[in-house]
């Protein structure tokens, strides 16, 4: 199973401490070299060295010429599109929502940090969803909170 992220789940999970729910949900993670020097910039949340990581599987950047719909993402999204549809990836990770519509329009299966932290709850990786998405919130990781709520409650976690 070919899974391929974009750089935002990274600093999200990191943001709690929970980057490790990456590999024990999927194994392996590939990821565009783009997202990789994303990571590697630095900034208020700390990730670790994407190349250090023995999970990660890093693939060299692909030009983008002949899809005009993607121009209107940055590099990171368009390179984890791009690979992922070249090596025939059964998902990829994206949080932003203009990435998101993009890879399902060219039919994609598509998760988010939140449905990684879902997965994670629903197999007993994490003891809460609402309590790790919060934390994420609380570190300033952007999130729908009426989305959160609506997950919870489908986790069981809040009622309805």
């Amino acid at each position: 199973m070919i899974v391929f992220s974009n750089t935002t789940p990274f600093i999200a999970l990191s943001s709690i401490d929970q980057l490790d729910l990456m590999p024990r949900l999927f194994n392996q993670v590939y990821v565009a070299e783009s997202v990789v020097k994303e990571c590697a910039e630095g900034g208020r949340i700390l990730v670790p060295n994407l190349r250090a990581l023995e999970w990660i599987v890093a693939v060299e950047d692909e030009p983008a010429a002949g899809l005009p719909f993607l121009f209107e993402l940055d590099r990171g999204e368009k390179q984890t599109i791009l690979l992922a549809r070249k090596h025939g990836a059964c998902k990829v990770i994206i949080d932003e929502r203009l990435g998101r519509r993009v890879a399902e329009y060219v039919g994609m299966s598509v998760t988010g940090t939140l449905g990684v932290l879902a997965k994670a709850k629903s197999i007993g990786l994490i003891p809460s969803f609402h309590a790790a998405a919060q934390a994420m919130r609380q570190q300033g990781i952007h999130y729908n909170a009426g989305l959160i709520t609506r997950l919870a409650q489908h986790l069981g976690e809040i009622s309805k």
